[in-house]
């Protein structure tokens, strides 16, 4: 049990970083140069704002441009996830295809064993 538990708190740890780094991706790469723009020519931030009394405000276009951001968040992930799982399987069919190749024995070892065989005999 102990070595899941620490499998776990390393995965957590890891994910918190990581999630900074997407957070720093989505947030000083992405959307200055694809998102700020598109939003601005559409208006989205300014979509809608309506006033509740004493000051507040409900920002419907706020709320728009984090759900925008959130779903190429999301996306962004299931990129690299994709990725990440395309290369472990490319691993593992490779580590399948060299067991393979240890479990079939050449035709110099099949004339050995029966040489081997006949000899017992």
């Amino acid at each position: 049990m102990r070595g899941n538990v620490m499998d776990l708190a390393i995965g957590v740890i890891i994910g918190a970083a990581f999630s900074n780094i997407v957070s720093s991706l989505i947030t000083d790469v992405i959307t200055p140069l694809i998102l700020s723009p598109a939003m601005e020519a559409a208006g989205v931030n300014d979509l809608a704002t309506w006033g509740i009394g004493s000051g507040h405000n409900i920002k419907i276009g706020k709320f728009f441009a984090s759900v925008i951001t959130f779903l190429l968040t999301a996306f962004i992930l299931f990129l690299i996830i994709k990725g990440f799982n395309r290369l472990t399987k490319k691993e593992k069919e490779e580590k399948a295809i060299e067991d393979q190749k240890i479990a079939i024995p050449s035709k110099e070892q099949e004339l050995l064993a029966e040489i081997r065989d006949l000899l017992k005999k």
